[in-house]
């Protein structure tokens, strides 16, 4: 066992980097999350040349030898210098996603038949993997066009709350609470999880009256979701400021998790249950006819399937178009950020329930924490912003004040799935009854999909679940909406 470090920041040792290796991490990226190399404060200066050496004496394919993504910034930055920096306009111009293959990409062809396809190798696409192998499901394959983690289910702040403001949200996040805590013991993974509780803001006068009612909801479901004013805040956070602050709701059974391991946890329970993961495979067509779905094109052949499903998270609208099916969601950039490591002193996700911004402290203390923008146009994109940093930081110190003396250590950014009543599209579809939807989910997709995985595999099993009637895509064309309103960011 080679215990040289590699990576000084994250204590990560070549033992670490063969570990990784052996459970199929051969590329830069994947290797990156399954091991923390280069998340620490040098951001990969001082360890990454040596990981793409040891990759390329694994076999790596010499296209796919390149450095991870960087974040900004280049050096650690107090946030008070940032939000003295006057925010850039917003970006107009979405980057050109690549269509080429992927260096990673098997040379082996996909098998040639399955029972279920999952288009989508997300927490909702390895979830429901998983839950369907639990009752029997066989022939299952799971594709992704990227590698593990490469879309919002690596990209998130981890936050798992019952704090909605529709009943079956509630119940969802709720469930989701509960397999949480167990997650561990039933997969062999720690994924963190944390029950620090949530803390909603509001400085809005319109939005008071939609606090109050939701914890009127919250506790007839048996939460103990409780309103609080900006006195009581200030106490169950040291060092906010909580001026202006008309209102506040705390939960204390909300929390927070690591979201990498749930992927890690999902991914090789499914595999051992014989689901085949798929990686690197990007889908090029959905064979429709008779009003089913007949066959999956991926760039390495093709796959025949009785039952398709679309989980794709912000691709989900192209991936349902390759089946000439509409979707109403629309893809848009969330960016966030993580500080240097400080002691711990917040317990809850804080969130300003009409500002948009939210923040949590890790268990190693980096405060991790985002901020939406009205302005940002639509588009997948996972470039980090000035705008952002700017308009974060100066949002996070006029809250906590005392943040201006922390530093910065790195920024990245993932997409929200929007759809017109911010809640999402499950079950059949419409004139394609075996394509199956499972997408929408705007920012709460990680902290719901335990529950609805569990739910759509039994759904897809024979048990009746209004889940599956209330948040279908027909509800669109009929004009039945599911509003949700607690939204962050």
């Amino acid at each position: 066992m080679d215990k040289t470090v590699v990576c000084a920041c994250e204590d990560v040792t070549r033992h670490d980097l063969e570990t990784a290796a052996g459970a199929g991490m051969r590329d830069i990226e994947s290797l990156k999350r399954y091991t923390g190399l280069g998340t620490g404060a040098c951001q990969g200066k001082s360890c990454m040349l040596e990981a793409i050496r040891f990759l390329e004496r694994t076999g790596t394919p010499r296209g796919a030898l390149v450095p991870f993504t960087t974040r900004p910034p280049l050096q650690p930055i107090p946030f008070s210098e940032l939000a003295a920096t006057d925010p850039p306009e917003p970006e107009r111009d979405v980057p050109p996603e690549s269509t080429a293959p992927h260096p990673m990409r098997p040379s082996e062809p996909v098998p040639a038949r399955a029972e279920i396809v999952i288009v989508g190798a997300g927490i909702m696409g390895l979830g429901l993997a998983y839950q369907l192998s639990k009752l029997g499901a066989t022939r299952i394959v799971v594709l992704d066009k990227g590698y593990l983690l490469d879309g919002a289910s690596g990209r998130n702040g981890g936050g798992v709350r019952a704090q909605f403001s529709t009943s079956l949200n509630i119940e969802l996040g709720r469930e989701s609470q509960r397999m949480c805590a167990a997650f561990a013991q039933e997969m062999g993974i720690n994924v963190w999880w944390r029950p620090g509780g949530y803390l909603f803001l509001v400085r809005k006068p319109a939005t008071v009256p939609q606090l109050e009612a939701s914890v009127a909801l919250h506790r007839a479901h048996g939460l103990r979701t409780r309103l609080v004013d900006a006195r009581e805040a200030e106490r169950i956070v040291p060092g906010l400021d909580a001026t202006g602050v008309l209102a506040a709701t705390c939960n204390p059974d909300d929390g927070v998790v690591f979201p990498w391991p749930f992927l890690w946890g999902y991914a090789d329970q499914a595999t051992r249950r014989g689901v085949r993961v798929e990686p690197f495979t990007r889908v090029a067509g959905i064979d429709v006819r008779g009003g089913r779905a007949r066959a999956v094109m991926t760039d390495r052949g093709e796959i025949r399937a009785e039952t398709v499903v679309v989980a794709a998270g912000a691709w989900s609208r192209d991936v349902a178009a390759l089946a000439g099916v509409k979707l109403p969601n629309v893809p848009c950039r969330h960016e966030i950020c993580a500080s240097e490591a400080l002691k711990p002193f917040v317990d809850p996700l804080v969130s300003e329930l009409d500002g948009g911004l939210y923040f949590s402290q890790s268990m190693r203390g980096e405060i991790i924490g985002g901020l939406g923008d009205p302005a940002e146009p639509e588009g997948i994109n996972h470039r980090g912003s000035l705008r952002f940093l700017s308009r974060y930081a100066r949002a996070l110190t006029r809250l906590m004040p005392a943040t201006g003396k922390v530093k910065l250590l790195r920024q990245w950014a993932g997409c929200y799935d929007y759809t017109p009543d911010h809640a999402p599209i499950l079950g059949r579809t419409p004139g394609v009854e075996n394509l199956l939807q499972l997408s929408g989910f705007v920012g709460h997709g990680f902290m719901m999909a335990p529950a609805v995985t569990r739910r759509m595999a039994a759904w897809m099993s024979g048990a009746r679940d209004e889940l599956f009637e209330r948040y279908t895509l027909r509800r669109f064309a009929e004009g039945r909406l599911e509003a949700e309103k607690m939204i962050i960011g």
